[in-house]
């Protein structure tokens, strides 16, 4: 079968003929329908050798939508021709954390060496992909699996966020959401369906906060620096209740700390990193950062549930296996609006 890899460090995704997999007890085959293309490949693909930890080669797409083609013996009530999506965040299914479907946060993942498809595990960029367990599936029904394979990191994990800051996001909040890319146009659609708060976007490409208007920003700015007062005198100098940030990078943590109001919440979502203060004196009294994973298999169910009854849905750009290189070379240079993805 076709499958694109990650092969050798620092070098670009190839599409290549490998075997065939066969599921093994437990196991489900998939024919992949969809897969999403997301800038964590972009940026395991850009690690170091001494910091890359993943398998090589690597099946990449973490994002994975099918229809069930193969059964692992021990596996019943899957019927064969079924379509699904990937639930990627996979755990022991035994601890806690798992047992409640919150397998984004498996203690004993690392321990076992429990990888999720596409970032350690092979992924959903090929013909066909192995779940590990049938609990990892959750129907899609009549959804287009195109349309909506990218709900499985690009809705969950906005969802995920945006639920830990519900309390705060009441009538009369601010939130601000910091890069409109593939996770943040759908973030600012979820904060419109699942809250009243005022919803402001911020990006540096004027293309994207477009994008951020037509699906529901009450408020677009460029995201620099003089961002800070814009926002501040729009809640008339309160500052605001959540600020979403799905780059995470310095100069983005330090704009969204500035912004922030007694309470608040500063929710770092993209892969990033960077020094924030904390103390009392030090921003917002009683703020609040987080730096929370994906989501629960529980949510995805929701976030599905939602793209049938609120019109969620993401903005996608559809490429064949053999161009999914020219998906990721895009991505690279920050020119993909949305989403893409791999149809094989």
């Amino acid at each position: 079968m076709k499958a694109l890899q990650y092969r050798t460090i620092g070098s670009a995704p190839e599409v290549v003929e490998i075997e065939t997999p066969e599921p093994g007890p437990g196991q489900v085959r998939l024919k992949v329908t969809a897969a999403g293309v997301c800038h964590s490949d972009d940026f395991i693909m850009s690690l170091p050798e001494e910091h890359y930890v993943y398998a090589l080669p690597q099946t990449l797409g973490h994002e994975g939508a099918g229809t069930v083609d193969k059964l692992g013996d021990g596996v019943a009530h899957l019927e064969l021709g079924t379509s699904v999506a990937v639930y990627g965040p996979w755990g022991c299914g035994r601890c806690y954390e798992c047992s409640k479907g919150s397998e984004n946060y498996c203690t004993n993942a690392h321990e076992f060496g429990i990888r999720p498809p596409g970032l350690g595990s092979p992924g959903s960029m090929a013909e066909y992909m192995i779940v590990d367990s049938a609990r990892h599936l959750v129907p899609l029904g009549d959804l287009d699996p195109v349309k909506n394979v990218s709900l499985t990191d690009a809705g969950l994990t906005p969802y995920h966020a945006i639920k830990g800051s519900l309390d705060k996001l009441h009538a009369g909040s601010t939130c601000v959401v910091i890069g409109v890319g593939g996770l943040g146009h759908v973030a600012v659609q979820l904060l419109r369906a699942m809250t009243p708060a005022t919803v402001v976007a911020l990006d540096i490409s004027e293309e994207k906060l477009n994008l951020a208007t037509d699906v529901g920003a009450q408020y677009t700015f460029p995201s620099e620096p003089g961002a800070v007062a814009t926002v501040r005198d729009l809640t008339r100098g309160e500052g605001v209740n959540v600020v979403f940030d799905f780059v995470a990078n310095q100069a983005t943590m330090d704009l969204g700390h500035a912004m922030m109001r007694p309470q608040g919440d500063q929710v770092l979502v993209g892969v990033g990193a960077g020094v924030l203060p904390v103390g009392l004196t030090t921003g917002a009294m009683e703020s609040a950062i987080r730096s929370p994973y994906w989501g629960s298999r529980p949510e995805l169910i929701e976030v599905l549930d939602l793209a049938r009854t609120s019109g969620i849905n993401v903005h996608t750009e559809v490429y064949s296996l053999d161009n999914a290189p020219e998906a990721y070379a895009k991505l690279h240079r920050n020119e993909i609006m949305g989403r893409a993805v791999v149809v094989p």
